[in-house]
């Protein structure tokens, strides 16, 4: 899952970062508000840790342009402004999460997961599809009740596509939640990836449209 995330303390946010990832997130960093509002225009991340306190442009006058610019990205505001006032500004201007500085970093990972799941129509943690269940927390696939390991990049890959299951995906917009800034990636790693989760899966799961992308089946096609 990739994620936005805007915080200008250094040490905080590398904190953030290196944690998140060890969590199984990719982490794009900025550390302003102006470079924070550019990303969320990008429409590539899944969701966003925005703090309040950026320079060269506030958090909540980021958050307000995003929602003003239709951008519905989920928003999880990371701050230490704890007034009831502070708060209630944050929701109105369109934040859908809240949290306090300092936070556990597996709270704030489980956040993210729960915005993620309902901006997709997800209200459940355990995501299911065919005879796979695929738990976010948890980290871990089964299939017919029994365990499949996964290694992060396809297990990031079978997420994205069972959370938007149904609807196809492009192999670009796979990139973009697989891969944050500055990854190389190889011109046939979603396709080695698929490749790699038909043969654990099976075939039937993850179905090609030519010329697209993926999507995932959530019944099994007919005989």
């Amino acid at each position: 899952m990739r994620i936005l995330l805007a915080e200008d303390d250094p040490l905080l946010g590398d904190g953030l970062q290196s944690g998140l990832r060890q969590l199984g997130f990719q982490v794009d960093w900025v550390r302003s508000g102006d470079a924070a509002e550019r990303e969320l225009r990008a429409g590539v991340h899944a969701a966003a840790v925005l703090d309040l306190g950026l320079p060269r442009k506030d958090g909540l006058d980021v958050l307000a342009a995003a929602r003003a610019q239709g951008i519905r990205v989920p928003v999880l505001v990371f701050t230490a402004r704890d007034a009831i006032p502070d708060r209630i500004r944050g929701l109105d201007a369109g934040a859908d999460d809240y949290v306090l500085k300092p936070v556990d970093l597996h709270e704030l990972a489980a956040r993210l997961r729960a915005l993620v799941r309902r901006s997709h129509g997800q209200p459940e943690e355990v995501l299911r599809a065919q005879d796979v269940e695929l738990d976010p927390a948890a980290h871990t696939v089964h299939k017919a009740g029994r365990p499949v390991q996964l290694p992060t990049r396809e297990f990031d890959l079978l997420h994205a596509l069972m959370l938007s299951a149904g609807r196809v995906l492009t192999r670009e917009q796979l990139e973009q939640h697989l891969y944050s800034w500055g990854r190389e990636v190889d011109s046939n790693a979603v396709e080695v990836h698929i490749h790699h989760l038909r043969r654990k899966l099976g075939s039937n799961l993850i179905h090609t449209v030519r010329g697209v992308g993926y999507t995932l089946l959530r019944e099994a096609p007919a005989c």
